[in-house]
């Protein structure tokens, strides 16, 4: 079955789709703040397709992640009763502590590295905002964070170009299903 191929190619089309770049506007910024699939699912395919156009896709890439980012500051900032119930519910209050500390210890430098990381961004500018973070050093700490990993991703794609899109295109069901045993190792090991 070529499960992985088929969704790689799918991506592949919607990154030459005319309207690419506003999907990976709502994408980036929706990622940043509730939606769980990162934006480097269409930046790296877009950069592929279009190299001389990858820093532009990196620029709008970090400017709708930093906006969302933004957004899930002030979710976190202004919905804080509400959501406690939520994440208490979900088992994520010890995540949210241990992000907090992170906060204490490390300040803006773990936004920038949430930024850059495959760690779930979202969390952080939720957290951002739950914790009271000051919101001009959390904007310029997305600004770093994020924009440091998209225009990596855009850089070394674009840098691939076609040659890297026909070596992915060979290995993406080796990555997909590594994926999927990853996370299916991770749950069987917090549920049992």
């Amino acid at each position: 079955m070529a499960l992985f191929t088929k969704m790689y190619d799918m991506a592949l089309r919607w990154s030459r789709h005319p309207h690419a770049e506003r999907y990976l506007a709502t994408l980036s910024f929706t990622e940043s703040s509730f939606f769980p699939i990162p934006p480097d699912v269409m930046l790296a395919p877009m950069s592929m397709a279009k190299p001389k156009q990858a820093w532009r896709f990196a620029l709008i890439t970090t400017v709708a992640s930093v906006l969302g980012g933004v957004f899930g500051y002030f979710i976190g900032a202004l919905f804080y009763q509400q959501l406690l119930p939520v994440f208490e519910q979900l088992g994520w209050m010890s995540h949210f502590a241990t992000i907090q500390e992170w906060f204490v210890k490390w300040g803006v430098m773990a936004v920038i590295v949430a930024g850059f990381t495959p760690i779930p961004y979202k969390i952080f500018t939720i957290a951002s905002g739950l914790a009271g973070m000051a919101l001009l050093p959390f904007i310029l700490a997305s600004c770093v964070g994020r924009g440091a990993r998209f225009f990596l991703v855009a850089g070394l794609m674009a840098w691939g170009g076609e040659a890297m899109e026909n070596r992915v295109r060979g290995i993406v069901e080796w990555l997909g299903w590594g994926v999927v045993a990853l996370i299916g190792g991770f749950i069987a090991y917090k549920t049992l």
